[in-house]
């Protein structure tokens, strides 16, 4: 499978303009299950939906030393797509979703929104942290509608989305149901219903699958992949798990260790749906875990040296 370096990457596959649909079919897969993804023509230009140019971000430690976590980053996000980060521990996955949604000023650089600086929080972005942060005082219905009642959409207008978005994950017969009374895997799913509600235009998620059973975890894949080909979003994942990232992505960005830069990006050709036990699925992630491994490596021997200075 072949690599581009950094900027290079010009997709012309699944990630796309809203406007229209392609179904990725192959052999012996009926036409109700295949799933429909956006595309776009290739002779189009669009504007990228989430630019970071030459993002970097520094802060001082407890120590009162001058940390660099994240240094010169410059990535492009297409209309639709749906792009995978991994990397180390301690890389700066999960900050540089924080810099997308502006819950945290870089210290230089650019994060732009269809063109537009990023100077804050939006509607347009929406995170799902690991912690869902859903309200157990709350019902399942009044935890989706609650994100609307913040944006002051009207009573009727809040209970037609509710409906709609607690069937698009299938809780409709939960509605009712306070979220201690469900699995975690219908906790993530009311999460997600949640953040669709307020429908944004970019979902950031922040390894929402860890805490979950692999076979939970296995269903919530093929949910979200549905989800994400029903509306068009452009989804933005975190994971450390690379299989998870190519069963799910168009395609894979890989982050060295501290500083996090991007070190190589991985285009994920493979037709959907995919499955994570698949071979092809399994071959790939390969390749990718044989890059991450040197990165992983420097991470546990920068930790084995600050044990040694102790």
């Amino acid at each position: 499978m072949s690599t581009r370096p950094q900027n290079a990457y010009s997709p012309v596959g699944p990630v796309a303009a809203r406007g229209g649909v392609r179904a990725n079919v192959y052999h012996g897969k009926p036409a109700s299950s295949v799933t429909m993804i956006p595309v776009r023509p290739v002779s189009e230009v669009v504007v990228p939906k989430v630019s970071l140019d030459g993002i970097s971000l520094s802060y001082k430690t407890t120590s009162g030393e001058r940390l660099l976590a994240l240094d010169n980053i410059s990535l492009s996000v297409q209309p639709g797509e749906f792009l995978c980060v991994v990397g180390p521990s301690g890389c700066g996955k999960s900050t540089l979703l924080h810099l997308i949604a502006g819950l945290h000023p870089q210290t230089s650089g650019k994060v732009l929104v269809d063109g537009r600086a990023v100077d804050g929080p939006g509607t347009d972005r929406l995170m799902i942290f690991q912690e869902l942060g859903l309200f157990p005082w709350l019902t399942v219905g009044q935890n989706v509608e609650f994100g609307m009642k913040m944006k002051n959409i009207s009573k009727a207008e809040r209970e037609e989305k509710t409906q709609h978005y607690l069937r698009l994950v299938h809780l409709s017969k939960f509605r009712d149901s306070y979220t201690h009374q469900l699995s975690g895997g219908m906790r993530q799913r009311v999460a997600l219903a949640r953040a669709l509600a307020t429908e944004p235009d970019v979902l950031l998620m922040d390894e929402p699958f860890a805490a979950l059973d692999a076979q939970t975890r296995d269903l919530l894949h093929d949910e979200l992949e549905r989800i994400w080909g029903e509306t068009g979003r452009t989804i933005i994942f975190v994971t450390h798990n690379v299989r998870e990232a190519v069963r799910l992505g168009d395609r894979v960005v890989l982050m060295t260790f501290r500083p996090g830069r991007v070190k190589q990006e991985f285009p994920i050709v493979l037709p959907r749906p995919r499955h994570i036990e698949e071979t092809d699925v399994a071959r790939t992630a390969k390749e990718i875990l044989s890059c991450l491994r040197e990165e992983i490596n420097k991470s546990l021997e920068a930790e084995y040296a600050d044990e040694k200075n102790r």
